[in-house]
């Protein structure tokens, strides 16, 4: 693999250090005969410099305009911001949900220092907060790394045959590695999660699964009844994780405290934290996390254009360096990116039957709009194979999901509900995707309900605000007064038809009822 570097790049003071890095890599070469991966390790150092080049240079060269004045438009500013708080939008969630999970100073719930498990014992309510879009299908076991001083060792008990995945987030939201029963298996297993520029000797026994990035969040899901028995076999499983600091690996090992910050935000939901902040502020974390937390080389052309509005991986942003009208103009640029992020839901996926189903979850590549649009409605998204979420906020009319109606799904006698290898659910979510509160605590219906069947064998979901009473009751699925929105998930789907992977099976309308 080559970077390709611009020729003017070749003429400034920056080749000489281009010069030592190609230096310091042919050396490098040297002792590891590896070319693909000492450049992904210089990538960032590299990446760094061509942006600080091009936020010294930059508006002479590039600007749209009048060049003489190393000056950018105000149009070209804002949409150069807009499309860099976009692009940094997942990156920015992770770190500010990191910091609200991580804020303790040992383990309670799904809060846990860096390095440790936090593991949810029960299935969230509609207190839960914390994450949008929440999975009332599994118990979750969450961590969060550090990988800039040494890598992690994950330890997987035996899950005898439970389903489970451990997917592995980069702090740009990919999905770089999914351990569990679909992938591998439900044995023991051991993995040694390494940062981007990491390079060393591993003990025998363990694989290496090398993130993108030094921050790195794990989204455990082991599959429940709810059964008391079942949280007990759960909670085992639970416990047996483990993640210790490669240097202390086969030795005895007690994680250290926590540090509380009592300046952070632990009530508001992290979204509305993320989306409160200014463009000043917001760009002033995404500059300081991409230092540990790089862009990829696919991301070359949008770091060279966060450069020509001072944004660059790893420096401060200041926006008193900028143009004034720059910087005014720069102002409006989260409430754009918003608008323009949460608009974007219908065309991220595919419609049918009034649902959106979502084909690019887990692995984004450049599509920056589809990744933030996922980081908004459902942080932590897996990979389709192993879970497919489609979403509804329209009834079959093309209208909106209103408390006041009643609406049913049908599914009809040999029609499958849905077909999937794993376990499926259908998810009650208010406007803002949080759980709706009701007296039967009942957030989904799903393959554990036993469900009252038509007399031709068909299925009727209700959705309503109110018991529809009677037997017809182990079918609701209570809706809040107001305006909701329904999402199945699908486990594990089935890649061969009918399967919702290749559209020969999509969830049915759901009909108002009359």
């Amino acid at each position: 693999m080559t970077a390709t570097i611009a020729p003017s790049c070749l003429g400034s003071p920056v080749s000489v250090l281009f010069a030592r890095a190609a230096s310091e890599a042919e050396k490098e070469q040297n002792h590891i005969n590896h070319a693909d991966n000492l450049l992904r390790r210089l990538w960032p150092q590299i990446l760094m410099l061509v942006a600080m080049w091009i936020a010294i240079r930059g508006p002479a060269v590039f600007a749209q305009g009048n060049a003489s004045t190393g000056h950018i438009g105000k149009d070209e500013a804002v949409a150069i911001g807009t499309d860099a708080y976009i692009y940094g939008y997942p990156l920015v969630t992770v770190e500010m949900t990191r910091r609200v999970v991580t804020n303790v100073a040992s383990p309670v719930g799904l809060h846990a220092p860096m390095g440790q498990f936090g593991n949810a014992r029960e299935y969230p309510t509609a207190a839960f907060k914390d994450v949008t879009a929440p999975n009332a299908d599994t118990l979750y076991s969450s961590a969060f790394l550090d990988l800039s001083k040494e890598p992690y060792v994950l330890s997987i008990p035996n899950a005898k045959g439970r389903y489970y995945l451990m997917p592995m987030l980069d702090g740009w939201t990919t999905v770089f590695q999914v351990p569990g029963k679909r992938t591998t298996g439900t044995k023991a297993q051991k993995y040694a999660i390494t940062g981007p520029g990491w390079s060393g000797t591993l003990p025998d026994g363990m694989t290496k699964y090398k993130s993108p990035t030094n921050m790195v969040w794990i989204i455990g899901r082991i599959y429940c009844t709810g059964a008391p028995a079942d949280y007990k076999a759960v909670h085992a499983m639970q416990d047996e994780l483990s993640l210790v600091p490669l240097s202390a690996y086969g030795k005895p090992y007690t994680p250290p405290p926590g540090t509380v910050d009592p300046s952070i935000d632990m009530k508001t939901p992290v979204r509305d934290q993320v989306n409160a902040l200014d463009a000043g502020a917001y760009f002033k974390v995404l500059a300081s996390l991409m230092k540990d937390n790089p862009p990829t080389p696919e991301d070359a052309p949008i770091v060279a254009r966060m450069a020509k509005i001072g944004l660059v991986p790893g420096q401060d942003f200041d926006a008193s360096k900028l143009d004034p009208a720059v910087a005014q103009a720069l102002a409006d640029v989260p409430k754009t990116a918003q608008q323009k992020i949460a608009a974007y839901k219908a065309q991220a996926g595919r419609m049918a039957n009034g649902w959106v189903i979502f084909g690019k979850t887990g692995l984004y590549g450049t599509d920056y709009l589809d990744r933030a649009t996922v980081t908004w409605y459902g942080l932590g998204a897996n990979r389709p194979q192993d879970a497919v979420y489609p979403t509804s906020e329209l009834n079959a009319d093309g209208k909106p999901y209103e408390g006041t109606n009643k609406y049913v799904i049908h599914f009809d006698k040999d029609e499958p509900i849905p077909p999937v290898n794993g376990f499926w659910s259908l998810t009650m979510y208010d406007a803002q995707y949080f759980f709706v509160a009701n007296p039967l605590n009942r957030y989904t219906l799903s393959q554990r309900n036993k469900f009252k069947r038509n007399a031709d064998g068909s299925v009727d979901l209700y959705i309503q605000n109110e018991s529809p009473g009677g037997a017809k009751t182990a079918n609701w699925l209570p809706a809040p007064n107001g305006r909701f929105v329904l999402m199945f998930r699908l486990y594990w789907p089935k890649e061969t038809p009918p399967s919702i992977i290749d559209g020969t099976w999509n969830p049915p309308r759901v009909n108002t009822v009359q």
